[in-house]
């Protein structure tokens, strides 16, 4: 493969692969007459999904990436630039302000805003037909535009401020604007909610909307929240809410009676790069429960300054567990490991497959999309498995996470059956990086992890962190837990994020604090060295199978 130069091209306001509307588009939201019949409405809703990824920004301020220019063990360290200058920024945990484009928090704070603006609009055009007696007509698009104003409200309020701690605790801090009103206008003057506050408005929103989506308004019901993805969302928000009955409850409708057809299937035989893209987002996937698409450059992050590397890597996707202690890592990724550059700068897997769409094939300038598979099987089932600890279910959470295992074992490849021994004699004391300390009773008095439950939640999210690597989630779970992290940055700085350190609050965009917004308080020194930008496509390849 080539290297190619990829320029960036300005990102098109609420652009979406599968939507063929992109006239009617064109003149929505700002002629809201158009609005007037139940298809309108779900062709407009279809634009009602964030492209903008965090998953950038998550990673690289979570425990998953690693500086490749910090000495290892050895003393080894290497020279190369980040594929971009707001990644230094975000990696040794300062605001980011030196982008606005792809993966920036001004990139997801717009793009979820936008998913929200197109839902408000939506909600009040299904007003005008509900006034007419015609209710009935619009019901499932109600619910799809009530879920989508949670859940990016739901991920905004994660990214850019403090973990729920409890309702009261949670009342103290800053939360982001919950923005019910249609606006056209760039969002200026809004007050910040609490995050007490935003966690029971999506709530609201949450629990009217699951009820009222219907799976059979769309052709293709994963391209947009249908039953699975709003049960899915119900169980991941109230996990993090610590509302456990309501996770299992919500967890098991998504599930199904069978969970273990609801995960993905890792035997399935993908012959090339461009095979396993396709096959890991595609729609017929029983794990797959909602697609999103978005415009990212996180493939080509790899290969470069920051990456899964060292501790990192063993962590996630070349490291050991509690079924597969004898191997260097995990069986489920022979053969779907690559590298960019060399191997010594990290590896990945391609669940973050780039699909380019050219604008100008002469000129080689296009846009960059990635298909974020949002809510899965897989993540759904650890969040009910968490759930059962709590609940002191632990068989059921146990069997729940053997179903997790299974499904990750490989033909002709002799593993043990996950037990809870297994899991009690890998995850002990002192063994990094599986094992983590906990501050949660530090966070908030009533979340208590009991010396019995530790072990159990040590493997759930270790499981969870591979599940979601080059995701994003990762930095939710080590923000519920105030789990402590360390960056090494070059050559011999270290910053060290605390349980209570402001910084796990991301800043706000730099626009929006410009334009009255009150940004969050964090402490940084604006010391993150100035690297040439770098935007080139390097060779892929696989390493030994």
């Amino acid at each position: 493969m080539k290297i190619k130069q990829i320029h960036t091209l300005t990102i098109l306001v609420l652009a979406t692969l599968w939507s063929s509307c992109s006239d009617f588009l064109d003149k929505v939201p700002d002629n809201r007459a158009e609005l007037v019949t139940s298809k309108q409405i779900s062709k407009f809703l279809s634009s009602g999904y964030s492209d903008g990824n965090y998953a950038v920004m998550c990673e690289l301020s979570s425990d998953n990436f690693i500086d490749n220019n910090s000495p290892d063990k050895n003393g080894i360290y290497y020279n190369l630039s980040s594929f971009d200058r707001m990644h230094d920024e975000i990696f040794a945990f300062e605001a980011a302000v030196s982008s606005d484009e792809q993966d920036s928090p001004s990139a997801v704070w717009s793009g979820c805003y936008k998913a929200i603006a197109v839902a408000n609009h939506a909600l009040k055009a299904i007003e005008t037909i509900e006034a007419q007696g015609k209710g009935n007509e619009v019901k499932a698009q109600k619910g799809e535009a009530l879920l989508i104003r949670a859940y990016n409200h739901f991920i905004l309020v994660n990214i850019f401020a403090k973990t729920y701690k409890n309702d009261l605790l949670s009342a103290q801090d800053k939360g982001i604007p919950y923005v019910t009103e249609p606006e056209t206008k760039v969002l200026v003057n809004y007050e910040r909610e609490s995050v007490s506050d935003v966690y029971n408005l999506i709530e609201k929103d949450l629990i009217e909307g699951l009820v009222l989506v219907d799976d059979v308004l769309y052709d293709v019901p994963k391209y947009h929240f249908n039953k699975r993805a709003a049960n899915a969302f119900a169980a991941r928000f109230f996990l993090f809410k610590r509302k456990y009955a309501d996770v299992v409850k919500y967890a098991s409708a998504a599930l199904g009676e069978i969970p273990s057809k609801k995960m993905r299937n890792w035997n399935a035989n993908y012959p090339t790069y461009d095979a396993f893209v396709y096959g890991w987002i595609n729609a017929s996937n029983e794990n797959n429960f909602l697609l999103v698409q978005t415009q990212s450059w996180v493939n080509r992050i790899f290969g470069t300054r920051y990456g899964c590397n060292r501790e990192a890597a063993t962590a996630t996707i070349f490291g050991s567990g509690p079924t597969w202690t004898g191997f260097s890592y995990h069986p489920c990724y022979n053969g779907k490991l690559y590298l960019r550059g060399a191997q010594d700068y990290g590896l990945f897997f391609p669940k973050s497959g780039e699909l380019f769409e050219y604008t100008d094939k002469v000129a080689r300038i296009g846009f960059a999309h990635i298909v974020r598979a949002e809510f899965t099987g897989d993540e759904t089932i650890l969040c009910r498995a968490e759930a059962l600890v709590y609940l002191n279910r632990t068989t059921e959470a146990i069997a729940d996470l053997k179903t997790f295992d299974d499904a990750r074992h490989m033909n002709g490849v002799s593993m043990p059956s996950l037990t809870e021994t297994l899991i009690r004699n890998f995850y002990t004391p002192g063994r990094t990086p599986y094992v983590n300390t906990f501050n949660t009773e530090n966070i908030s008095p009533d979340f208590v992890v009991s010396t019995n439950q530790k072990a159990l939640i040590d493997c759930i999210l270790h499981y969870r962190r591979i599940e979601t690597v080059f995701d994003g989630l990762r930095w939710f779970d080590l923000k519920r837990y105030g789990i402590e992290i360390t960056h090494h940055v070059g050559k011999s700085r270290e910053e060290i994020l605390t349980w209570n350190d402001e910084r796990r609050a991301l800043q706000i965009p730099q626009e929006v604090i410009a334009a009255g917004m009150e940004a969050n308080t964090r402490l940084t020194d604006g010391s993150a060295p100035n690297n040439t930008l770098l935007k080139l496509s390097p060779t892929i390849e696989n390493i030994e199978k």
